[in-house]
């Protein structure tokens, strides 16, 4: 584990406009510079990196950060990954705890996986069943393809070469149990699993002897966690970020006969179903998500599962279904590569067929089970956005046979509320955005702005004032507003006195017209309200700043 303080004396070090600009090429534009952003296509500039807070802030896609974020998203890396490249590019020696001598530097994964490759071709068992799925030998090379061999020879293999014995357990190599080791990979065809960034983590063998099991993978080990990787990965990301496309299937020969045939933005799931902990690496670029699952009962469970998980978390994307059993690698191997990408062009929408597959499951003639999918489907669109359950609502009313009218997903009320919540975040006040921007640049103003003024009385960026109070800084919203030359903060008390009383006049003038106006208090009431706000107002006049009583 890297130190804290020498994380701290790194960022001390690091420019960001230096950074940014050894990627992009920046133009000066005022105190900030410009350039298209990276992370989405766009054709005007509206990626801005500002020198004076060492951030960049994408004002079309939202992305923002420091250095080390920006080389993490620029370069797919971890936060100690971009930490390190940043150390060396800026020749700067980072200091360790002990916690990094548990880190695997003696490339023992790499040592058995190179052993496993070269034994593929001495066995001629394994070699057939490649040939017989149509693998070529480009691809073995490039997969690392490889075979182990029975649990006694990968012992004596790991003793003479003097490899460590308790870091291929702790790798999951081995296993140890009862004063035992033993291979846990035993007469497979192994595929190397990578993390990312391209180190080997793990791998996934398919027996070839008959063994109870057809595929297993690695265990779990504090470096290879199945639900957060995706296998060719990290041979996919380049596609994968260049067409903002990525095809997921459900196997390791589906993702090498996609490549081999040229789908190079192919990976797999690793023998478990898509999880909520793959999403932040399908985020990365936002890439389109096409989902090439089997035709089978347990791969349309698979798919449904994935297309609700992915629908609901916003990705854009869909089902590609293969039917009387075939698979991505048997439609390569026969040569219907035309059919594929005809296939992936055009996938089921993952919202049309979450509701196709939920309504397959009852009898739609009989009224009781129609009635019952109608709750289940009604109740998927909920989890969705206001606007997507409108768009859907025609479309399952239409697949039921029912009026529109029969799908009630949200009130009117609801929907206005939620359209004048949009309509009002689309709104820009200056003067609220000027005082956010003071609070983020002087934090020593907090305490004179929240003894005389309440979050609440913002209208229309009190999300942004909360954000802002809490020290958020890397929000994106804050982002946003920090490197917007447009935005003037207050530079001294005096000043923010000064706004702070014309703001306050406007909000009691308001407060003294709404209490003069209202009907259903009572003369006595109404006397002292007005008599309040007065006095208010008055010495707000003078230059005193009230204390906020709600």
């Amino acid at each position: 584990m890297i130190n804290q303080d020498s994380i701290e004396a790194l960022k001390a070090r690091l420019d960001i406009v230096d950074v940014v600009g050894s990627y992009l090429e920046l133009k000066k534009s005022g105190a900030n510079y410009k350039a298209p952003c990276p992370f989405h296509e766009e054709k005007s500039a509206s990626f801005v990196v500002s020198p004076s807070k060492q951030i960049y802030h994408c004002f079309g896609c939202g992305a923002g950060g420091d250095s080390i974020k920006f080389v993490m998203e620029h370069e797919k890396l971890s936060y100690p990954e971009a930490l390190e490249k940043l150390a060396s590019v800026y020749n700067f020696s980072l200091s360790y705890s002990d916690v990094k001598k548990n880190k695997p530097h003696s490339g023992i994964m790499q040592k058995i996986d190179a052993w496993y490759h070269s034994l593929l071709v001495k066995n001629q068992q394994a070699l057939s069943y490649i040939k017989e799925r149509g693998i070529y030998e480009s691809s073995l090379e490039k997969f690392g393809v490889g075979y182990a061999p029975d649990s006694n020879a990968t012992i004596n293999y790991i003793n003479s070469q003097f490899l460590n014995m308790n870091e291929a357990i702790e790798m999951g190599i081995v296993g140890y149990e009862g004063k035992r080791v033993f291979a846990r990979f035993i007469e497979r065809i192994t595929f190397p699993i990578h993390s990312p960034n391209g180190t080997i983590v793990g791998f996934g063998g398919r027996t070839i002897t008959g063994h109870q099991a057809k595929y297993i993978n690695s265990p779990e080990t504090p470096y290879f966690n199945k639900s957060r990787l995706l296998y060719a990965y990290h041979h996919a990301k380049t596609t994968i970020h260049k067409i903002k496309e990525i095809i997921i299937t459900e196997g390791y020969l589906d993702v090498i006969m996609l490549h081999q045939a040229g789908f190079t933005s192919a990976v797999a799931t690793l023998g478990t179903a898509l999880t909520p902990e793959h999403l932040p690496l399908l985020r990365k670029g936002e890439p389109k998500i096409i989902m090439a699952y089997d035709g089978d009962r347990a791969g349309r469970t698979a798919a449904l599962k994935a297309s609700k998980l992915l629908s609901v978390s916003g990705f854009n994307g869909g089902v590609v279904i293969f039917s009387d059993g075939q698979d991505p690698a048997d439609m390569v191997k026969k040569g219907a590569v035309e059919e594929l990408s005809a296939m992936f062009r055009k996938p089921r929408p993952f919202i049309e067929f979450v509701l196709d597959e939920i309504l397959s499951f009852y009898n739609l003639l009989d009224p009781k089970a129609k009635e019952s999918a109608l709750q289940e489907a009604t109740g998927y669109l909920k989890t969705l956005s206001p606007l997507l359950q409108e768009e859907y609502k025609s479309y399952l009313a239409s697949r039921l046979g029912l009026s529109p009218s029969f799908v009630k997903i949200a009130s009117t009320a609801n929907v206005n509320h939620n359209k004048a919540l949009i309509d009002k975040s689309r709104h820009k006040d200056m003067w609220e955005l000027a005082l956010i921007k003071t609070v983020l640049e002087n934090p020593a103003f907090i305490d004179q702005i929240l003894d005389v003024l309440d979050p609440s009385l913002l209208q229309f960026h009190a999300q942004e004032f909360a954000l802002a109070l809490k020290g958020e800084a890397a929000h994106p919203v804050l982002m946003a507003i920090l490197v917007d030359e447009q935005i003037k903060p207050l530079q001294t008390q005096e000043a923010l006195k000064a706004e702070l009383i014309a703001f306050l006049i406007k909000h009691y003038e308001r407060e003294y017209k709404k209490v003069n106006a209202q009907t259903e208090m009572n003369f006595e009431q109404k006397a002292f309200y007005i008599r309040k706000v007065r006095g208010i107002i008055t010495q707000l006049k003078r230059g005193v700043l009230v204390p906020f009583k709600s």
